[in-house]
């Protein structure tokens, strides 16, 4: 007989001490999350689509792909945030919470610049934290002419504290996009071959689409571009140095934040700790504060004249809701640095539930001295900011500028304010107009809704519930279609605000989101109702949960093997042809090897997309043809869907309903047999009358007819009582008093068929040793080897009891026979009697061969 022994050591294993895992997924909504958690993670090993071998996760699977990311394997912080999302609501399902600690580490590697990568903070002053460069409405008033005078910047007022508080100048906050695959060939530090790589692209006021943009490196080393690589396109200076720059994206920084929360109270409720991932959220909701400020640190309120306008001194810097960024700065070689804020902000990027953590949660509480402070006034100003633009209909206007046109203009007369910030309906970017796409009122009002249901703020469910009037109006399902809202078009202005009108009835009369266009936009509606879950949950709204359930089961008629999507026609890749404003004798060459000069188009400056397997369709468009179609799968979308169904499981969100349990799909009737209906409640068919029986457990008797398990007979073994505290989590009780592999508080263990399951409580024996031994992902080339092992190894025989198991999980791979035995079955050595036998997998999820050692 060959070494079991042997195999393994071949597989560079490791062994460690295995405890019953806290089973959820008890509805077919959490089996739905689990099954698309494992096609988007590769069951958690990250070898998928949605993931570069470098374990960055795409913005979407597909390439060829414009959006605010303008090729499909880029990541931008927002897809990192949304992958702890991913993980801890997986964590909650399966009691897996360690993919939230990988997803943190992978967005620190990535986003988060290291300190050679951020070189000469140190030499940064709070007092003068960055020189006046005015934004402009049209682009081809760029390059913006850098202003060199002093008192036109406020201070810094947390630069010193953050120091203080964690022992360095360097920013911890994510740059807002990589590229992932290095497709523009900038490489990091200028290297042009490494990959992620730090890039960026909109850098010339709200007129500069993506389809406008010059995309280039944030490590200026000038070798690619013009004679100053890409700076003077943006602005205009008297001389120019080598210089590194990076660009954070606020709400997915926040929703980082959120997401962490909520891993870790899950985790908490499991008995795992995650406080290492809830102080480094703290950490980065610390440096997120910069997006509280005025983007040259001015006054807020009633800012007019870049040169008249105050320069501000402490907090009156702050308006204390989140900015649509905030960036850095600094030299090459270490010797300068600088700091900005921002002066716009939008409704679809505030979060008051990560306010609300920062400012409560202790194990989330930042180290800066007034970050408690600044984060408690940011959640009542958010919600301000929320009840201040919602309009009759009850969906959320734009947002409000301290700097009217990014250079402190004066507005027109009828634009109302906000504590002396102006009222716009489109703010950041006009092309298309920002709070038109309705992903942001999911966006935006998700987090309103879940404070509300983890705090009970009333605020918070006010706006919830006159919102969620609009979104009952405005989602429908028909014959399996979701047919929702997906564009407005806005008219008026919000009421001069007060925070005494808060709870003021018949506000906003002439304030109106009106729907431009209905559709099926998958990660938007997730989104969407995602929002209108928390606020039902919390109010025990039927019709608003019914509403969501049948959103949620009419998404699976969306289903692909990739996860859920719609083909879109995309008319806007008309824009492909469109120019690009370079000025005129501005002349350079990017890492493409793309010869930059005025009139430029899109494909032009990307001559690799002509290498893309979807071009010709593109291609065929811009000469005429009709529209290319794309059937897109977005990170972000994915895991709206995923998470949405997670939470529906979570909450047991059908018991609120009333709903029976969904046991799964239906067996196809036997039409010469009977069997145990536990067994068919399992998704198995009864097998043909005369079957034999080959093994039985609590379920009842089991055959195998073509390879699959079957029901043979009628009658389900008895069960014996066992610990409550085990059977409630969805384990079952043990057949009979076998021994005892562990012990805690919830009662004593056992393993029967592969399972954990509980002993009877009048059984007494010791706990016995149980060892699993998990091979890691990159020895999975051997396990043909372990097999050959394994196959010489007698068959089909029933052992006394299980002793070695082999557990083949997750199913990365094609179907693998192993003889006769489909692939998805349990083998399990007996080394009493050196036998071989096989049982069923059915609910294992987990991505990794494992084997079990029992008293070695």
């Amino acid at each position: 007989m060959p070494s079991i022994r042997s195999a393994i050591a071949l597989l560079g294993a490791t062994a460690v001490m295995a405890a019953p895992m806290k089973k959820r997924a008890n509805t077919q909504y959490g089996q739905r999350a689990i099954e698309h958690y494992n096609i988007m993670t590769g069951n958690g090993s990250y070898r998928s689509e949605y993931f570069s071998p470098e374990n960055v996760p795409y913005h979407s699977v597909e390439t060829l792909m414009v959006e605010a990311p303008d090729q499909g394997h880029e990541s931008v912080s927002e897809t990192y945030s949304f992958w702890v999302w991913l993980e801890a609501v997986n964590g909650k399902l399966t009691g897996d919470y360690s993919g939230v600690e990988t997803a943190w580490k992978y967005l620190e590697k990535h986003m988060i610049p290291d300190n050679k990568n951020q070189p000469g903070n140190n030499k940064y002053n709070a007092a003068a934290p960055a020189t006046y460069a005015p934004e402009d409405d049209d682009i081809e008033n760029y390059p913006a002419q850098l202003v060199f005078q002093d008192g036109i910047v406020g201070q810094d007022p947390i630069a010193k504290e953050l120091q203080q508080a964690y022992g360095t100048w360097d920013i911890y906050a994510m740059h807002w996009i990589i590229d992932g695959d290095n497709w523009y060939g900038y490489g990091q530090q200028g290297d042009g071959r490494s990959k992620p790589s730090f890039i960026n692209t909109f850098q010339r006021g709200p007129s500069e689409s993506t389809w406008k943009t010059v995309p280039h490196p944030c490590w200026e080393t000038m070798k690619w571009g013009g004679r100053n690589g890409f700076l003077d396109l943006f602005t205009g200076d008297n001389s120019y140095s080598k210089q590194w720059r990076y660009t954070a994206a606020p709400d997915a920084d926040a929703r980082a934040i959120q997401a962490a929360y909520f891993g870790y109270i899950w985790a908490q409720e499991d008995g795992y700790d995650l406080s290492s991932v809830a102080s480094k959220a703290a950490k980065l909701g610390d440096y997120l504060r910069y997006a509280q400020y005025d983007k040259y640190f001015k006054k807020i309120g009633n800012c007019i004249g870049y040169q008249q306008c105050q320069a501000g001194r402490g907090k009156n810097s702050a308006h204390y809701l989140i900015s649509w960024y905030f960036a850095w700065g600094g030299g090459l070689q270490g010797d300068w640095a600088w700091r900005i804020g921002s002066s716009h902000t939008h409704t679809g990027y505030q979060n008051p539930l990560a306010a609300w953590v920062l400012s409560t949660e202790p194990a989330f509480k930042p180290k800066g001295a007034t970050a408690v402070m600044d984060w408690a006034t940011s959640l009542d100003r958010q919600l301000e900011l929320f009840r201040w633009l919602q309009t009759s209909e009850g969906c959320i206007a734009g947002g409000a500028t301290n700097s009217w046109q990014g250079h402190y203009a004066q507005p027109d007369s009828d634009i109302t304010t906000f504590y002396g910030m102006y009222y716009d309906w489109q703010p950041v970017y006009h092309d298309p107009p920002s709070n038109n796409w309705t992903g942001m009122q999911g966006w935006g009002m998700e987090r309103v809704c879940s404070l509300y249901y983890v705090s009970g703020n009333e605020k918070a469910g006010k706006i919830c519930r006159d919102w969620a009037k609009w979104v009952k109006n405005t989602t429908r399902v028909n014959g399996g279609e979701i047919v929702h809202a997906t564009n407005l078009e806005w008219s008026g202005n919000p009421d001069q605000w007060k925070a005494s009108d808060f709870d003021k009835s018949n506000r906003n009369a002439s304030l109106h989101g009106t729907v431009s266009s209905e559709g099926t936009d998958l990660g938007s509606i997730a989104s969407i109702t995602k929002g209108l879950l928390w606020l039902s949950m919390k109010d025990q709204d039927q019709e608003g949960l019914r509403l969501v359930v049948d959103v949620m089961d009419a998404m699976e008629n969306y289903k692909d093997n990739l996860g859920y999507a719609t083909e879109e026609a995309r008319l806007d890749y008309s824009k492909f042809g469109d120019e690009v404003y370079i000025p005129y004798g501005w002349t350079g060459k990017n890492a493409q090897g793309a010869n930059l000069r005025n009139g430029n188009t899109f494909i032009d400056i990307r001559p690799k997309y002509k290498q893309d397997p979807e071009w010709a369709q593109v291609e065929n468009f811009l000469n005429g043809g009709d529209a290319p179609t794309f059937t897109y799968h977005r990170f972000w979308g994915q895991t709206e869907i995923m998470v949405n169904n997670g939470l529906l499981d979570i909450y047991d969100v059908p018991s609120m309903l009333g709903d029976v349990p969904n046991p799964g799909p239906s067996p196809s009737p036997s039409p010469a047999g009977t069997c145990s209906a536990s067994i068919t409640r399992q998704g198995y068919k009864c097998c043909k009358a005369g079957c034999s029986v080959v093994y039985s457990d609590e379920d009842g008797d089991w055959g195998v007819e073509n390879n699959e398990w079957c029901g043979c007979g009628k009658t389900a073994a008895p069960t014996n009582k066992c610990s409550a505290s085990i059977t409630s989590q969805g384990y079952k009780c043990c057949s009979s008093c076998g021994e005892v592999y562990f012990e805690d508080g919830d009662g004593k263990w056992g393993v029967e068929n592969d399972e954990w399951c509980g002993i009877p409580l009048n059984c007494s024996w010791k706990v016995g040793r149980f060892i699993i031994v998990k091979i890691p992902q990159s020895s999975i080339s051997n396990i043909n080897l372990l097999y050959k092992n394994i196959l010489s190894l007698s068959l089909l025989y029933p052992p006394s009891r299980p002793s070695i198991c082999f557990h083949i999980i997750g199913f990365l791979y094609p179907p693998i026979e192993l003889g006769s035995i489909p692939f998805r079955y349990t083998l399990i050595y007996n080394n009493f009697s050196n036998i071989l036998t096989v049982l069923d997998l059915r609910s294992y999820y987990k991505p990794t061969l494992m084997i079990a050692f029992l008293n070695i």
